[in-house]
């Protein structure tokens, strides 16, 4: 006798990689500042990339950013720079090393918390999506967010990097009707 068969959002099956986030993490809330702080990180490091990419060098990037504790990674410097540039553990992408370490710094000038300012831009009501080809890739809340993280002076979080960090830390859960993680059907 063979277990059943658990339906995932398509994206969720390919590998066990993405099973094990697809069942544990992607789309449960997350709070916090480092741990916010590290997925904008690395969803900025995906663009451009597979997010499998992302997901395997999430050890690697942990070790390189100081467990992505924006107050340390606000005090690298040009050789700490450097030092990622040669970690092959990581995306060594100079723009986005930078753009990270610059999003530390804002984050620990800032004048309100990390947590509270995203999450602000969490939907009050979130229509699930049917099918993997209805989730959207921008929402007008994610491109709220962008311009303000924006006017804010972080940098490489455009409204589509904005909405896969909704998505992964449940800002929004996109988990489709079929899906196991899917926990009630919203009605438009």
């Amino acid at each position: 006798m063979t277990a059943p068969e658990i339906s995932r959002c398509p994206w969720g099956d390919s590998t066990p990689d993405y099973i094990d986030y697809h069942d544990t993490e992607w789309g449960v809330e997350l709070h916090g500042t480092n741990e916010l702080y590290e997925r904008m990180s690395l969803e900025a490091f995906q663009s451009g990339l597979s997010w499998i990419t992302i997901l395997r060098k999430r050890p690697a990037f942990r070790a390189a950013f100081g467990n992505f504790d924006p107050a340390l990674v606000a005090e690298f410097g040009p050789a700490d720079v450097e030092r990622l540039m040669a970690d092959a553990g990581i995306v060594r992408n100079r723009m986005k090393i930078d753009a990270a370490i610059h999003n530390a710094r804002v984050i620990v000038e800032q004048d309100v918390d990390l947590d509270a300012l995203l999450w602000s831009f969490a939907p009050s009501d979130h229509v699930r999506p049917a099918t993997i080809a209805d989730v959207p890739a921008i929402t007008d809340e994610s491109k709220a967010m962008a311009k303000e993280l924006k006017r804010r002076g972080f940098k490489f979080l455009g409204p589509t990097t904005c909405y896969a960090l909704m998505q992964a830390t449940g800002m929004v859960d996109d988990h489709i009707a079929t899906c196991f993680r899917a926990t009630a059907i919203t009605s438009p």
